[in-house]
């Protein structure tokens, strides 16, 4: 999703997928280097014994390892349904090196690609019906999940929503999300939710909320979502959802390119939830 790091960073974490390999008596397969922002994961495919599967290493500097984003894929794998389709955790191990300290974890493979490249989609795609109402019912389970995490916290809708829309946050509704629900954490035409690390508590309609604005350069494609999600999108309950995605993304601009490119876009459909909600 974001190009390699710096060649310090990018050797560092080279290094300590070799030594994730032989922890887990994985071989590297060919398939590139998929990395995460400024270099904090690195993740592919490897070969255990002789089936594929999929190697993500996370690191963080010694005394910051820990809290939300680390535990996430492990309690994901604990108390996500099997019924919401996403790669199973298989092993995890942890190892400090350096002043850094890593977690490799291994998943089942997925076969089915994931449905863009970019967590923005730039392109149509003809996902069928049979994967959107798979998506419905992935998301109303984990919406049912109970849970002491925290996707979003209130402190930083109460504080960072009227700065970014002008809006003050009235009363949040709270439900179990994804956290990071985008085209390129949906595989398809196969539906799969991949990236748990940020799953927990969010405002009603968030996943939905994201979801849309990262299909918004495809205009037919957000038509769906908006579609697909009238029952939150919208709404009272909902708008709060979209405007903290909203504001997710425009803080996030000034430093990822595609999310700088998507921000106009972003600002556009904050003109629109400036205005009164639609009559029901």
């Amino acid at each position: 999703m974001f190009t390699a790091p710096e060649p310090a960073v990018r050797d560092r974490m080279l290094s300590a997928r070799d030594h994730a390999c032989a922890l887990l008596d994985v071989a590297d397969a060919v398939g590139g280097e998929v990395w995460g922002y400024a270099g904090r994961t690195l993740s592919g495919a490897v070969t255990v014994p002789d089936s594929p599967a999929w190697l993500r290493l996370v690191s963080e500097p010694e005394g910051k390892a820990g809290g939300k984003l680390w535990e996430g894929p492990k309690d994901a794998e604990r108390s996500v349904s099997p019924a919401v389709p996403r790669p199973r955790l298989l092993k995890v191990r942890d190892w400090s090196a350096s002043g850094w300290v890593y977690r490799a974890e291994l998943y089942q493979h997925v076969n089915t690609p994931p449905v863009s490249r970019s967590p923005v989609l730039h392109h149509g795609t003809d996902l069928p019906d049979t994967w959107w109402h798979g998506l419905h019912q992935a998301l109303g389970h984990l919406a049912r999940i109970d849970t002491s995490r925290q996707a979003v916290r209130e402190q930083y809708i109460r504080r960072r929503v009227p700065e970014y829309t002008g809006i003050t946050p009235g009363e949040i509704t709270w439900t179990t999300s994804h956290g990071d629900l985008h085209w390129a954490n949906l595989a398809g035409p196969q539906l799969c939710l991949m990236d748990w690390e940020g799953w927990g508590t969010a405002p009603t309609g968030y996943d939905a909320a994201n979801l849309y604005l990262h299909s918004l350069p495809v205009p037919d494609i957000a038509e769906r979502v908006r579609k697909e999600f009238a029952h939150v999108l919208g709404t009272p309950s909902g708008r709060l959802g979209e405007l903290t995605a909203c504001t997710e993304v425009l803080q996030a601009a000034t430093r990822v390119p595609f999310y700088a490119d998507l921000a106009d876009h972003v600002r556009q459909h904050l003109d629109h939830l400036r205005g009164p909600l639609p009559r029901p």
